[in-house]
């Protein structure tokens, strides 16, 4: 399939983008990309959360009372579960969250993100964006000219451009990724997909 390719105005160059259809049009795998969602987020958890168990909260072990005779029930220690400023029980531990997923489904699921996106005629391919020099107003323009300004943007370059990622990091619902780093989640939470003309080769080789 083939997109036309705008330039930073939003006006047509009279180039044509080649989206390859193993990658833009295929039948789309729902399961996968749920999958892929799932081990994208479960990898971004830090895991950190502890809790104290009877053997680790402050206090003493000695018994509060006799055994027997008070009228009260037997208690062994103030540091047990059902006591006040007692342990936990069975509370949160540190742990990885994280889970392997094979390759051929990351890959179909990310193909199946950019067809929905394809079909929904989401995805708009960009010449080039100017990047001599760091303008946050420049990318600004570049979002009103296609009336992308309330949308939430994923922008995609062939590689990584420092001036392209610190112009664009203090707008909100903006992102910018490398073609290499393009992942599911972030094609799915975005609005509009924004190619830039030479990240759709790279992208159409990745993953076709």
């Amino acid at each position: 399939m083939e997109l036309p390719v705008f330039n930073e105005s939003g006006k047509d160059t009279g180039k044509k983008a080649n989206l390859s259809d193993s990658v833009f049009n295929i039948e789309p795998s729902q399961q996968s990309i749920y999958l892929d969602v799932k081990h994208f987020l479960a990898n971004q958890r830090q895991g950190t959360h502890s809790t104290k168990d009877r053997g680790e909260v402050s206090g003493s072990t000695k018994k509060p009372y006799k055994q027997k005779g008070t009228g009260n029930a037997r208690q062994g220690h103030k540091r047990a579960p059902h006591m006040r400023h007692g342990g936990t029980v069975f509370g949160p531990k540190p742990r990885d969250y994280g889970f392997t997923l094979n390759k051929k489904t990351k890959q179909l699921a990310r193909r199946s993100a950019l067809t929905l996106k394809s079909k929904e005629q989401k995805i708009t391919v960009i010449d080039t964006i100017s990047s001599s020099a760091i303008k946050t107003k420049q990318i600004v323009n570049l979002l009103q000219s296609f009336q992308f300004n309330t949308a939430k943007i994923l922008i995609v370059t062939p590689k990584h451009n420092k001036n392209i990622y610190l112009s664009c990091r203090n707008i909100p619902k903006l992102k910018v990724l490398e073609s290499a780093q393009l992942n599911t989640y972030d094609i799915m939470n975005a609005d509009r997909v924004v190619l830039m003309n030479e990240a759709v080769e790279l992208v159409n080789t990745a993953l076709g």
